[in-house]
């Protein structure tokens, strides 16, 4: 495909990302588990334990992600703040790739401290965005998630974007929460942080897209790359920059681009 003007590119990238941001996105997506709910913090809950397994096959995140709901007795938040050492012994048989039964064990005992100590996760991200952005957020909540004793093998499961990570599944996450465009697909739950503020969920098929589109140069996914597509981005819509995930993703995955 031959470079596109400024003109043409935003022309197609936004005639794709309206073809891809409807409801039919989300029977096929991780997002239709946040779905499920509508009490906010089980919202929020569900959509950042579900972003945390989202590598992989979509289809088996799906499915783990619900094995997890139903561990939480399909209300994440109360079983956050009241479960006992007996409702987690059910936990033991989990496992998705690296993320296992003690990895959630810990995740839901972080959780419980953050809705206790700081009311959640909205406020972690809303108070600790700096320079326009929503990565010292990432950095910040990764610090406080693993404050207590933990073995340190689970904090990679939470990427930081100081230590060279893209972040994508936090900052999918992110989208999830602010974003809101009446659409149906993103939630637009937390009000306080402006969606030009948030990055792309960078992965391996909006990255290669975007390097065939010449938004991207440099070769590795990682938060480079994310500064590198992030500036192009908002070249294109400078307040809500990442809607163009849904544009690279949909071309990545379901035309091959």
């Amino acid at each position: 495909m031959k470079k596109l003007d400024h003109n043409d590119l935003k022309s197609f990238l936004d005639e794709k990302y309206k073809q891809y941001n409807n409801p039919k996105f989300i029977s096929s997506d991780p997002i239709q588990i946040p779905h499920s709910f509508t009490i906010k913090e089980d919202i929020e809950i569900s959509g950042f334990l579900t972003s945390v397994i989202s590598w992989g096959n979509r289809k088996v995140i799906i499915k783990n992600a619900k094995e997890i709901m139903s561990f939480l007795d399909n209300s994440p938040y109360d079983f956050i703040l009241n479960h006992t050492e007996k409702d987690l012994k059910s936990i033991n048989s989990f496992v998705h790739r690296t993320f296992n039964s003690l990895d959630l064990i810990y995740f839901i005992s972080a959780l419980k401290h953050i809705y206790n100590e700081h009311d959640g996760l909205e406020p972690i991200f809303t108070e600790n965005c700096l320079n326009a952005s929503t990565q010292n957020s990432i950095h910040v909540l990764k610090k406080i998630f693993f404050k207590h004793p933990h073995d340190k093998r689970i904090t990679k499961h939470i990427a930081d974007p100081y230590k060279g990570s893209s972040a994508k599944r936090i900052n999918m996450f992110l989208r999830w929460m602010v974003r809101k465009d009446n659409n149906g697909v993103d939630f637009g739950i937390w009000k306080n942080i402006p969606t030009s503020y948030l990055s792309i969920p960078l992965d391996v098929h909006s990255g290669n897209v975007a390097r065939k589109l010449g938004l991207l140069n440099r070769k590795q996914n990682d938060s480079k790359a994310l500064i590198e597509l992030d500036y192009q981005l908002r070249l294109l819509d400078s307040n809500d920059p990442v809607k163009y995930d849904y544009a690279l993703f949909g071309l990545g995955v379901f035309e091959s681009f």
